[in-house]
Order: structure tokens, then C-alpha cells, then sequence
């Protein structure tokens, strides 16, 4: 089991930065990659940029160049920042911190985050 506390989100004006962090708990030393997913009414959840255990990172097309993730472990805990700057009215959505071990995904309780025009 792993548990998922995100804060950050908010509202902010295009072009502005906002920082979303998650901390992960229980049983971390099994995840294989963390990552930040996002959705918006009516559409499916998706991938935003994840990092693995090693360090290594993907972003969508979207928002490369835009944001960045990473993560620091601690003894019993990893915090997972997502940094997000020249943010745009489409990245509006609700943000999702993601673990995966396996074959199982756990999931925050999702934090907003609203780009005004």
C-alpha cells in the first residue's frame, strides 16, 4: 500500500508558475515510478511527465520545455514536485500524484489547478 498526499494547485494567470508536491508513504521502496497525471470534464486522465526509481524522466508533448518533475527520498517518505511555469488556460485540469508497483497504480486525491486567460 501507498499513500498519496498532494498539495500546491491553484489559480494563476497565463504565464505564470505554479508548484504542485506529493508525498508518498507505506510501502515506497516498491514503486517503480511516480508521476503526475491530469483531467478535465468529459476527457480521460493523462500522463503529464512520471519519473522512475532510477531517475528517469518523460513529459508530454504538451508540456515539454514547460514543466519539470522530480523527486526526493527520504528514509521513509518521497516527496514528488511537479513545477510547472508559462502555464496556459489548456492546462486547466485536475492534477493526479501516480505510483506504480507492478501492475497496481494508487492515486492522490487530485489537486486543481486553474490558468485564467
Amino acid at each position: 500500500q501507498v499513500q498519496l498526499v498532494e498539495s500546491g494547485g491553484g489559480l494563476v494567470q497565463a504565464g505564470g508558475s505554479l508548484r504542485l508536491s506529493c508525498v508518498a508513504s507505506g510501502s515506497i521502496f516498491s514503486v517503480n515510478s511516480m508521476g503526475w497525471c491530469r483531467q478535465t470534464p468529459g476527457k480521460q486522465r493523462e500522463l503529464v511527465a512520471a519519473i522512475t526509481s532510477g531517475g528517469n524522466t518523460n513529459y508530454a508533448d504538451s508540456v515539454k520545455g514547460r514543466f519539470t518533475i522530480s523527486r526526493d527520498n527520504a528514509k521513509n517518505t518521497v516527496a514528488l514536485q511537479l513545477q510547472m511555469n508559462s502555464l496556459k488556460p489548456e492546462d486547466t485540469a485536475v492534477y493526479y500524484c501516480q505510483a506504480r508497483i507492478l501492475v497496481l497504480t494508487y492515486w492522490g486525491q487530485g489537486t486543481q489547478v486553474t490558468v485564467s486567460s
